[in-house]
C-alpha cells in the first residue's frame, strides 16, 4: 500500500491521523465502485441518484447517514461514494473523537468535495456533536480557546465536505443531528442467492478454488452478512488445504463450519448459549437483555448488536416491552420441545 501523502485519491485511502489502517485482505475484496458492489439495491439506487446530480452540479454531495447490522457494508459504501466523485475519504469512529479539537483537526484537513465517514457515530460526545450542526449546515466551526478570562472563540471556515455516519443502532442519535443527514438509509441483511455470488466474487480474488456446493454452504452459514461470509471463506481455505486436497467443496464446508460450532442455519455456539439459557433458565422469558448477557458472560452491548438481530430477523426470539421472549422456532434450534402454555411462549 502506497503512503498516504501518495495515495491516488478516491481509493479509500485513510490518511488522518485519528484512524487506523484498512488490512490489505479486506481491502482486496473491497469493491470500489456501485457495479461491483452486489446487494442493497434500494441504498444503491438513492446513492446513484445524489452522486449522479452532485456530479452533474459540480457540487458537494450532500451529507448521508447509514444504518444497519455491522458487517453488511456501510464503510464500503462510503469508499465507494469517494471512488465514484474522485474524493478522498478520510474515516473515524465515534468513541476517537473525544474532544472538540479532534473534530477540528479532521475537517479543517478536509478539501473540497471531501467525504468524512464516521463510524458509530451514534458514539459521538455530547459535547463534541453540537460543534457538527454547524459544520454541517453552514460548514464553519466555532471552537474555544483558553478558558476564563482568556477565554475566546475562534471561527474556522471549512471546505463543503460531506459527512457519511455509519450507525448499528439508529434510535440512539440525536433527533437533531439525525435530522441533518440529507438521506438516512438503512441496509439489509443479505439473502442467501446474493452471498453466494459474494462468496464465489471474494474467491475469485483471493484465488480460492470452490464449487457451486461450497459456495451455498457458505452463504447459508454467514447470517446474511458479507463480513461473516469472507470470514468463514478464510477458514474453509485453511481447512481445505490441511484437511483434504484443497477445493472447498460443500462437504469440506461442513466440516469446517461445524468445526467453527456453526450450524446449517448459520447459529453460532453464543448463538445457541442464549437461546438455551432462555428456554432452560427462564422459561422462554421475557427477560432482559442484561439478564442474559450476565447468563452467558458477554457484554449486553455485544449481543444486542451482534447477535440479537439476526435471532429477530429469524424468528428465533422476539423483543417485547417486558423483555426477549423465546418462539418456538427458538425452542427447537436448541433441541428442546416448547411446552404449551409455558409462560412467554410464543408459538
Amino acid at each position: 500500500m502506497p503512503a498516504p501523502d501518495s495515495a491516488p485519491k478516491g481509493l479509500g485511502y485513510i490518511t488522518s491521523a485519528l484512524t487506523a489502517p484498512v488490512s490489505p485482505v479486506e481491502a482486496a475484496l473491497r469493491p470500489l465502485s456501485f457495479s461491483d458492489f452486489t446487494g442493497q439495491p434500494k441504498t444503491v439506487e438513492r446513492l446513484q441518484v445524489m452522486v449522479g446530480a452532485a456530479k452533474r452540479r459540480g457540487d458537494a454531495l450532500n451529507h448521508i447517514l447509514l444504518s444497519g447490522p455491522p458487517g453488511l457494508g456501510k464503510t464500503t459504501l462510503a469508499f465507494i461514494l469517494g471512488n465514484e466523485l474522485g474524493k478522498s475519504v478520510r474515516v473515524t469512529s465515534g468513541p476517537v473523537i473525544e474532544k472538540a479539537g479532534d473534530l477540528a483537526g479532521l475537517l479543517t484537513n478536509l478539501e473540497e468535495g471531501d467525504l468524512l465517514f464516521i463510524d458509530e457515530i451514534h458514539r459521538i460526545p455530547k459535547t463534541v456533536e453540537e460543534y457538527l450542526y454547524s459544520a454541517m449546515e453552514d460548514f464553519r466551526l466555532d471552537i474555544m480557546i483558553d478558558q476564563g478570562p482568556n477565554a475566546r472563540s475562534v471561527r474556522l471556515t471549512l471546505p463543503r465536505f460531506t459527512l457519511v455516519g455509519a450507525t448499528t443502532r439508529s434510535g440512539l442519535l440525536t433527533a437533531p443531528l439525525r435530522s441533518r443527514f440529507t438521506l438516512q438509509t438503512r441496509l439489509d441483511y443479505y439473502d442467501r442467492a446474493t452471498l453466494e455470488g459474494i462468496v464465489q466474487r471474494s474467491c475469485g480474488l483471493l484465488k480460492v478454488a470452490i464449487d457451486a456446493g461450497g459456495a451455498r454452504e457458505i452463504a447459508a452459514r454467514a447470517r446474511g452478512t458479507p463480513r461473516v461470509a469472507n470470514n468463514l471463506i478464510n477458514f474453509c481455505r485453511d481447512f481445505a488445504q490441511e484437511r483434504a486436497t484443497g477445493e472447498i467443496t460443500q462437504p469440506i464446508a461442513a466440516r469446517a463450519l461445524e468445526l467453527l460450532e456453526i450450524d446449517a442455519a448459520g447459529l453460532d455456539e453464543m448463538d445457541k448459549r442464549m437461546l438455551r439459557v432462555m428456554a432452560e433458565n427462564y422459561r422462554g422469558g421475557p427477560v432482559g437483555m442484561s439478564t442474559i448477557a450476565m447468563a452467558v458472560s458477554e457484554e449486553a452491548e455485544t449481543l444486542e448488536e451482534v447477535h440479537e438481530p439476526f435471532l429477530i430477523q429469524e424468528g428465533y426470539l422476539q423483543r417485547t416491552p417486558q423483555g426477549r421472549v423465546l418462539t418456538a422456532k427458538g425452542y427447537h434450534a436448541v433441541g428442546l420441545k416448547p411446552t404449551t402454555g409455558e409462560p412467554g411462549l410464543l408459538l
